[in-house]
């Protein structure tokens, strides 16, 4: 997915859900997922979404 519409929905996931939403770069776009299921490449994260600071 584009950018844009990653940061939104990491966003609106991580305040709805309450829990620490990640941004990925993959060979496709961006994808988004919660940090404790993310096991992937560090280098390939673009940004953290935390509700809670």
């Amino acid at each position: 997915m584009p950018l844009k519409t990653a940061q939104s929905l990491a966003w609106n996931l991580a305040k709805t859900l309450m829990t620490i939403m990640v941004i990925v770069r993959t060979g496709n776009g961006y994808a988004v997922m919660p940090w404790d299921e993310f096991d992937g490449n560090p280098a390939s994260l673009v940004r953290e979404y935390d509700p809670f600071s």
